[in-house]
Formats: structure tokens, C-alpha cells, sequence
């Protein structure tokens, strides 16, 4: 396709053309996760400035700044960019720790509403209670596809591991694998990056240069990636939806994993304390006998002090 039938097959995209219908779902929920910084807003600008098709350049979304902890994106945003497709921004990853990570899938199945703001817990509790209210706002209409954003900028480092591993258990509660974006392709090593993806078993793989304010300059290359990273999506949701699904047992599928995902992270936790009074205990313990050891030193010193200075009296004269 060229770029004019892309954006024609985008703004046409309805879930009910399939072979059984929309199966429950009204929307496409195009989710976009990765590091603070990485460039999800600049993603989203980029989308709404191709689909939209205006001449001048908006922000719809503020550009993070890796500076700012967690990303400038503190609450779960959606823009529309048709009637039937929906990208949301989700705040950043940032320390990974285990309840952190809890959070990521949170938003993933879209426990948090939109709109929410999303704050880190560190307790059982505080999750649970999340869940709780996603109750009383089911969301069973809307088809999640999980797009990840990496920046070429940032070599793979010790967080390979941790992408690994959260795009495995995004195809647990979505059934779908990620879709690599590698943004800012010109600035950075990206043939590394994408076989660094490849290894985790990445198939849809896609270098991008964003448009921005000071560079909107439409080209042929630039709008030909958006628009086709925007069609493996709805590709991926055709296949899917090929198949007998339906919307809210996919729900269920997802909740299910959370909940099990929130006892893991419980127990990570209490681990992770347990290994901190521990090391805390071996610490002291160190501490102790190193002071231990200082002291019997200074002592056999001011002993042989004192039985050097007795050897150096004079004889006692008879």
C-alpha cells in the first residue's frame, strides 16, 4: 500500500468487518508503554499530525524529558485518532521494581482509567484496591494491541532482561506481542537495538523518525512509517479477532494475571525486605567484629608497649 491507501485503510478500520462481528469490542486501544523519555508523546504527536492530516504541527502531548522522573506523563491520556481507534499514553517505566511493574500491567489491561493519574504503590493493599474500583468501571470494549517505544539513543543494557520479560507477559494478557517502535533511528545504533529485540522474539520491528515542532516538514518516509506502524496494529486486531474471542473473558484473563501478578510482586517484596534486614544484620554483624578486632589489637599493642618499657628499666641495685 502506498501512503494514501494506509491512511485510507486507518480512517475506514471498523471491528466489525470480521468474519463474527466486533465480538463485544467497540475500540482499538493502541497501548504505548517503554522508558521516561523514549518518546511516546513524540509518538502520539506524530500519529494525530499524519491521521489528522493539518498542516500545522500541535503537541498534543507534552515531550518527556528523561530529566524528569517517571517522564512528564503522570496520568493515563487517550487521544482519538478515528472514531474506532484510540492511543493511549502510559506513564513510563522507570525503577521496575516489583510493584512498579504491577502498575505496568495495570495499565496494560487497563485497570487504571484513563484519565487517572498513575502513582507507583509499593503494598499489596494499595493494588488490590485498584482492582476494585476497575470494577465498578468495566472496560470489556476495548481491544488492546501493546506498542513499545525505545529510544536508539539508549544502548541495551541491564534492563534487556526486564523488556524480555514484560513483552512475554504482555502476549499473557493481550494475546498479542508488542510492537517494537525504535524512535530516533538517525541519531543512534539501531541495527543493534532491533537485534537486541529480535533475540526476545520481536516480529514487527520499526526504526522511526518522529515529527516535531521544530522539524514537521511532511516526507514520504516519515508518514509511511507512522501510518504502518498504525496498520500491524489493526493487522494484528484482524487476526485476532479471525478467531473466536470475546471481550469480556479477555478481561477476566487479564484480571486473573494481575491478581497473580500482585501476590508475586507481595512476595518479591517481602523477599526483598527480608534480604535488606538480612544484609543489614550481616552489616552490624561485620561492624562489630571489625571493632572487635580493632580492640584486641590495641590492646596486644599497649601490651607489648608495656613489656617493652619493663625490659628498658634500669636493674635494681642490691
Amino acid at each position: 500500500m502506498d501512503n494514501a491507501e494506509l491512511r485510507k485503510y486507518i480512517l475506514n478500520f471498523s471491528l466489525g468487518d470480521g468474519p463474527h462481528g466486533n465480538q463485544g469490542y467497540n475500540r482499538v486501544l493502541l497501548q504505548l508503554f517503554g522508558y521516561a523519555g523514549h518518546g511516546k508523546s513524540s509518538f502520539i504527536n506524530s500519529c494525530k499530525y499524519i491521521i489528522d492530516d493539518r498542516e500545522e504541527f500541535i503537541e498534543h502531548a507534552e515531550p518527556e524529558n528523561i530529566q524528569s522522573k517517571g517522564g512528564k506523563t503522570m496520568i493515563r491520556k487517550a487521544y482519538d485518532l478515528t472514531q474506532n481507534i484510540t492511543i493511549v499514553d502510559n506513564r513510563g517505566f522507570c525503577t521496575m521494581k516489583s510493584f512498579e511493574r504491577a502498575e505496568m500491567y495495570a495499565q496494560l489491561g487497563n485497570f487504571i482509567p484513563i484519565g487517572e493519574e498513575v502513582i507507583w504503590t509499593d503494598n499489596y493493599t494499595s493494588m488490590m484496591n485498584k482492582l476494585e474500583d476497575a470494577e465498578l468501571n468495566l472496560n470489556y470494549p476495548d481491544f488492546i494491541v501493546p506498542i513499545l517505544i525505545y529510544s536508539a539513543d539508549y544502548p541495551m543494557g541491564p534492563q534487556r532482561e526486564e523488556l524480555k520479560k514484560f513483552l512475554e507477559n504482555c502476549v499473557i494478557m493481550t494475546g498479542i506481542f508488542p510492537i517494537i517502535v525504535i524512535s530516533k533511528k538517525e541519531s543512534g545504533v539501531v541495527k543493534n537495538i532491533k537485534e537486541e529485540f529480535n533475540n526476545m522474539g520481536s516480529k514487527v520491528i520499526i526504526p522511526i523518525e518522529n515529527y516535531t515542532k521544530e522539524d514537521h516538514d511532511k516526507t514520504q518516509g516519515k508518514t509511511e512509517e507512522i501510518l504502518t506502524i498504525i496498520h500491524k496494529a489493526l493487522e494484528q486486531v484482524r487476526s485476532c479477532l479471525g478467531e473466536r474471542r470475546e471481550s469480556g473473558r479477555d478481561w477476566r484473563q487479564r484480571k486473573k494475571f494481575l491478581l497473580e501478578y500482585i501476590h508475586r510482586a507481595d512476595r518479591e517484596k517481602e523477599e526483598e525486605q527480608r534480604k535488606s534486614v538480612e544484609a543489614k544484620r550481616r552489616a552490624v554483624e561485620k561492624k562489630r567484629e571489625e571493632e572487635r578486632k580493632e580492640q584486641e589489637k590495641r590492646e596486644r599493642e599497649e601490651e607489648e608497649k608495656r613489656k617493652r618499657e619493663q625490659q628498658s628499666w634500669p636493674c635494681s641495685i642490691l
